[in-house]
């Protein structure tokens, strides 16, 4: 009875009781450079120091863990979830942060912080946050100026000439062979039987030559 009149009266104050809540804050949309990105989701938990889980979770139903680490401020294990991402996370006392690279323009979607407290009891976890986007870009190849091509370009290069000069040469010492036939055949035209041919009714038959004097006479 003492008691209660002493609570009405004020003697003792009363203890509030606060609800422990984490509540994450995520950028809403992230573009990839270069195929990597970091996500820094930021986090108040108002409860005490203790061991936590974080996680990333990609997609509309969180369906995905990339990956996770276990651990307290000072001492942390990084957990890959999945071998289809490259993920490295790290916190701190107010920040998660993950990065991920190597990604793929498949993997554009919608990702989630999550972190849990995994000790001292009771578990907790936050609620479910609005996502970022994180927007994967193709890359484009761009072709590099300063880029030397490999030696095998060079080497067929490289032949392709040697084979062009050997058929030039070989085109040219055909045609002088050509023309020098040519003329000789012009030179030997000049010795072909140049006896006249003259016109009339009947076809006679001449001499090539004259008959020498001492063969006139002895015919006579």
């Amino acid at each position: 009875m003492i008691v209660k009149v002493l609570f009405t009266l004020g003697f003792f104050p009363l203890v509030e009781v606060t609800e422990v809540k984490i509540l994450v804050k995520q950028p809403p949309l992230l573009v990839a450079t270069n195929n990597e990105v970091n996500l820094v989701c930021n986090y108040i938990y108002n409860g005490s120091r203790t061991e936590f889980r974080a996680s990333l979770q990609k997609g509309v139903d969180s369906a995905v863990e990339t990956c996770s680490l276990y651990g307290n401020v000072s001492h942390q294990e990084n957990s890959p979830s999945n071998k289809e991402f490259n993920c490295h996370g790290i916190f701190n006392e107010t920040t998660m942060t993950f990065h991920l690279w190597d990604l793929l323009v498949n993997q554009t979607d919608i990702y989630f912080c999550k972190i849990e407290v995994m000790y001292p009891p009771p578990y907790y976890h936050n609620d479910k946050s609005n996502g970022t986007i994180i927007h994967v870009k193709e890359k484009l190849k761009c072709p590099d100026m300063n880029h030397q091509p490999p030696k095998p370009f060079w080497a067929i290069v490289a032949v392709v000439g040697a084979l062009a000069f050997y058929s030039m040469l070989i085109t040219v010492a055909f045609c002088n062979c050509w023309l020098r036939t040519k003329k000789n055949r012009i030179l030997q035209s000049d010795y072909m039987n140049m006896t006249p041919r003259r016109p009339g009714p009947t076809k006679k038959q001449y001499q090539p030559y004259a008959p020498s004097r001492d063969f006139a006479a002895y015919r006579s």
